[in-house]
């Protein structure tokens, strides 16, 4: 076997485009309906930092095996976490360095065979699976996109949902003018469609087929009653995070949505992720009501039942699963290509016997 590749976030950025990430990440979906694959959900750790008061060490992994990419995965986070407020509005801060990770081992021979930085990879797989979900669960006709949030996420997302339905307008703000005006003209440029950005978060939602809240808030950036029927929701931020009291929707989204898909119901049961625990325990809400990507993807879960139902879906919590999907497909291209920088696989491995 060669040596173990080692890839930074630069070189991953330009090894997969969000078609293949999208591909690559509902053929994981699918062997995990099949039985084939394992994982571990998300687990984390968090300390106080002496240096900084009032943030914090979040520190948190999780893993996967996919035989049929003869792949297993460990995904590694060592970050700097921080609630503040700015502007009036409370928001998830990372400051700092961080180190994001993603390793994969060859399932036959046991050997790590790639390291990968996540800076670009986890962005990209967090807006596939959006894409895959809105390609089953959004109306066929969605034209008009609403997009809040004006950073990598939204970015990715942008390109992600223009693989999977034919828009022709996407309506983006953020508090922040300057980039709200910059994300839309880069966008438009990038897709040949039309961006445009706008002055609150109401005008991106109302007159919107489509809405995708991709921003760094504790706290909900639009009201459930501006929804309108037929909406498909995506929301990336959630309270799966420590210290988010709350998350970018808020509970009149959740109580009006007719469909609701997770990625993982035993990680809401872990964190309590997307505000959904409390209204589960109320009784507004019950785990049946909660459906899996998986269950898409595969049928048990038929979707939309109407052209005027509301769905949404709560994209805020990782698994495994994605990052084997693209990672590998980010490494097989890198060796064909010959790009990356390869270290020895005898620093990684205990050889036996000999």
């Amino acid at each position: 076997m060669t040596g173990v590749l080692v890839l930074d976030s630069q070189q991953t950025r330009d090894l997969v485009n969000m078609k293949e990430a999208i591909a690559a990440i509902e053929t994981a979906y699918q062997e995990l309906g099949a039985g084939r694959v394992q994982l571990i959900p998300r687990r984390h750790t968090v300390s106080p930092k002496k240096t900084m008061p009032g943030a914090h060490h979040f520190f948190y992994h999780m893993a996967a095996a996919v035989p049929a990419l003869n792949t297993a995965v460990l995904r590694l986070n060592s970050r700097t976490l921080r609630v503040t407020e700015k502007a009036g509005a409370v928001r998830q801060e990372l400051p700092g360095n961080h180190v994001g990770l993603i390793m994969l081992f060859d399932i036959e021979t046991n050997e790590l065979k790639a390291i990968l930085h996540d800076h670009f990879l986890s962005p990209a797989r967090v807006a596939a699976t959006s894409a895959l979900v809105a390609k089953y669960l959004a109306r066929p006709d969605v034209a008009v996109m609403g997009l809040l949030g004006s950073g990598g996420q939204a970015r990715a997302h942008a390109l992600a949902l223009c693989e999977v339905r034919p828009l022709k307008l996407i309506k983006v703000f953020s508090p922040s003018r300057e980039h709200r005006e910059a994300l839309a003209r880069e966008m438009s440029a990038r897709l040949g469609k039309e961006v445009r950005a706008v002055n609150d978060p109401r005008e991106a939602v109302e007159g919107s087929d489509l809405l995708v809240a991709a921003t760094s808030a504790n706290e909900p950036v639009f009201r459930g009653e501006w929804l309108a029927p037929g909406m498909h929701v995506i929301s990336i931020r959630g309270t799966g995070d420590p210290y988010m009291a709350h998350g970018e929707t808020d509970d009149i989204t959740a109580r009006r949505a007719g469909g609701i898909v997770v990625n993982s119901r035993e990680q809401v049961k872990i964190d309590g992720a997307a505000g959904l625990l409390p209204l589960i325990e109320e009784g507004a809400l019950s785990w049946a009501d909660l459906h899996e990507v998986v269950e898409l993807i595969t049928g048990k879960y038929a979707g939309r039942t109407s052209e005027a139902e509301i769905t949404v879906h709560y994209n805020n919590i990782g698994m495994g699963i994605q990052f084997a999907a693209i990672g590998a497909v980010i490494y097989q291209k890198a060796r064909q290509l010959g790009i990356g920088t390869e270290l020895p696989t005898e620093l990684f491995v205990t050889r036996q016997g000999g």
